[in-house]
């Protein structure tokens, strides 16, 4: 996958940086170091084009995944960056997720078809990737979600949808709302890197 690898001091850990729709892989660069500057900066672009703007997964309609899809660029993301680990050096028990809607969606699948496999995640503006009867153990992963509440893709109720999911796996959630939509604005940026210092 067409990435950037930003290596960061030693035994600090891995962000691993997932864009939104039409972004790519240098897009939450300033994110990552506006959170941690000492961190090393994994950013991965996805592999599919809708309308020539690149996604990690397909959907078949606006807040429509395709379901199959999504399981398969799990897969293909999820070994993607265990290689990057191989290759560049560092822990994933170590590393963070860090996604912005599509992004964020996909960090979620990440978490919710393999557990406690990373450090954290910290979602901004993400749904509900997938609907499981059984989901994995998340409890040592806790994570920071943010959210508009005049979101109109991704809605408030979505949102409390996701939450609860992740804490019936055991995650400790803590959200983020703002008053304004879809778009990343610098509460959220400054609320995910109180949350993550306060895990330091």
């Amino acid at each position: 996958m067409k990435h950037i690898f930003q290596p960061g001091a030693e035994k600090e850990p891995t962000f691993i940086l997932l864009h939104g729709t039409g972004g790519d892989e240098a897009d939450l660069l300033q994110i990552g170091q506006a959170i941690n500057p000492h961190a090393s900066l994994l950013g991965i672009k996805g592999n599919i084009l809708e309308q020539g703007l690149p996604r990690f997964f397909k959907r078949l309609a606006e807040g429509l995944f395709d379901e199959e899809d999504l399981r398969f660029r799990t897969t293909e993301l999820f070994n993607f960056i265990n290689e990057a680990a191989t290759t560049y050096h560092f822990d994933v028990a170590n590393s963070y997720l860090i996604g912005y809607s599509n992004g964020a969606n996909i960090a979620g699948s990440l978490l919710l078809t393999y557990g406690d496999v990373f450090a954290g995640a910290m979602l901004l503006h993400p749904m509900v990737p997938m609907r499981k009867s059984h989901y994995p153990r998340l409890t040592n992963t806790p994570i920071f979600i943010s959210a508009g509440r005049n979101d109109n893709m991704c809605t408030p109720a979505e949102t409390d949808e996701l939450i609860a999911i992740f804490e019936t796996s055991d995650s400790e959630v803590t959200g983020f709302w703002h008053d304004f939509g879809h778009r990343l604005i610098a509460d959220e940026v400054n609320e995910a890197k109180r949350w993550y210092t306060s895990l330091r």
